[in-house]
């Protein structure tokens, strides 16, 4: 097996995987389910269901486990908008969030806890804190005190005093200390869930959350704690002190972060309405486009997103079809086991998926340039990794009434009625086909 290497945040530097037993627990960060997810979301879904399986490739037993906050002061803020309950907007939205990663069509997570269903280790570990000193109960709410945790800004290198926890006014006449945030949050009036705790009703804080769930599902010292870069403070920080304080040992031995993606030059938020949301991203360039796309960029860095991109990586999933014509069932020859060990290396480094694609295309190259037919097991084995293993399977033939649309459509090019070809065009798209014009006719292929 080789040596895997990921870039940790807290140290700043290339750190080798441990994975006693073979064993590799991730907590990656999923959505607060309010709204419908962008494609920015939908990155570190990506990122993270595609280490799992380099991670599987290479011997090992990853356990992937994305969470949904479905407790948090946005869906109550949302759901008053929209004058509805908001447990019922977080269900809808929870559902929403399932169903459009589906589309991405790389599985689920081994676990996908619900903050909601964690709420006995939620309260159990802020009892741990108030219990060492560690956090205290004032009006209600339960707050932890920052300056209590000697190694506090360790992760994303700040300074204490110079941290503001985002938390605005709102209670701050409670706090021993501007920097302490909130475990818990008394019920205010305009909240129409809450739950039952030692400190009277409410609910509790964001980082607290991920914090249960993911010591509930992997323990704590955890082999991968991962997400966007913008959630490195306050939300991570946090949650690695609440751990360290509460339990005595940190939460995860790597913390790993996705870059954001940025549209226009400025970095995709809900908040900002500067979105593309993943369902419609996927309905117009296709699945295989968003991955591959997300694939060309190394994950830390923050990618450009746009109609380029994705054109680029249309033309990509395209070049990827079309090399099953110069390959055959079989094992690649002993000659192409260097540019495949060269894929693998390079996501063994930091999980380079843009270095991996760059050998995956020279062994392309190295295909269309043989004399002989090329077995393609190296490539399937590759592509399987990217989560990009269909465009190599068995095409299935195209329904009856879609050859029909295209035979019309040669009918009306032959007869130069290129409106009526261009609405035949679009027609067969809708039903899923895109249609290439060729020397020998027509040729129908999935879109």
């Amino acid at each position: 097996m080789r040596e895997i290497r990921l870039h940790d945040t807290r140290t700043g530097r290339l750190t080798a995987l441990d994975a006693p037993g073979g064993r590799v627990g991730i907590y990656a960060c999923g959505p607060t389910v309010y709204a419908r997810i962008h494609i920015g979301n939908a990155r570190p879904f990506v990122v993270f269901s595609l280490l799992r399986r380099f991670l599987e490739h290479e011997g090992l037993r990853p356990e992937l486990v994305i969470n949904v906050t479905d407790i948090n002061d946005k869906i109550y803020v949302a759901a008053r908008a929209a004058g509805r309950p908001s447990d019922e907007l977080a269900r809808e939205m929870a559902a929403f969030y399932v169903a459009d990663t589906d589309l991405l069509g790389l599985g689920r997570p081994d676990h996908e806890p619900l903050a909601s269903q964690t709420l006995d280790g939620i309260i159990g570990l802020i009892g741990s804190l108030v219990e060492r000193g560690h956090a205290y109960e004032a009006g209600g709410d339960v707050l932890f005190s920052v300056r209590s945790d000697p190694d506090y800004g360790s992760l994303s290198h700040r300074s204490v005093d110079e941290m503001d926890q985002g938390e605005g006014v709102e209670g701050a006449e409670r706090k021993r200390d501007p920097l302490d945030f909130a475990l818990w949050k008394a019920r205010k009036p305009d909240e129409d869930t809450w739950w039952a705790s030692p400190w009277g009703p409410g609910r509790p804080g964001w980082h607290i959350e991920c914090s249960a769930m993911a010591e509930e599902l992997l323990g704590v010292n955890f082999a991968i704690h991962g997400g966007g870069s913008d959630l490195v403070f306050p939300h991570h920080e946090n949650e690695a002190a609440q751990t360290r304080a509460g339990r005595g040992a940190e939460l995860a031995r790597i913390w790993m972060h996705n870059g954001m993606l940025q549209f226009a030059g400025e970095k995709m938020a809900k908040s900002t309405g500067n979105i593309a949301p993943l369902h419609v991203v996927v309905e117009r360039w296709g699945r295989d486009a968003v991955i591959l796309a997300f694939c060309a960029a190394h994950y830390r860095q923050p990618m450009q997103f746009g109609d380029g991109v994705m054109r680029q990586a249309t033309a990509g999933v395209a070049r990827l079809r079309e090399v099953s014509r110069v390959v055959v069932p079989g094992e690649s020859p002993e000659d192409f086991v260097p540019i495949r060990d060269a894929f693998f290396d390079a996501l063994a480094q930091d999980f380079n998926t843009a270095g991996a694609l760059a050998e995956l295309w020279r062994w392309i190259k190295e295909a269309n340039r043989h004399g002989d037919p090329v077995g393609r097991g190296h490539l399937e084995e590759m592509l399987q990794v990217l989560g990009l293993e269909n465009l190599l399977g068995p095409e299935l033939g195209a329904p009856d009434h879609v050859v029909d649309l295209a035979r019309r459509r040669q009918q009306a090019r032959e007869s130069r009625d290129f409106t009526l070809a261009d609405v035949l065009r679009d027609e067969i798209a809708q039903n899923g086909w895109t249609v290439r014009d060729g020397p020998g006719g027509f040729e129908l292929t999935p879109a």
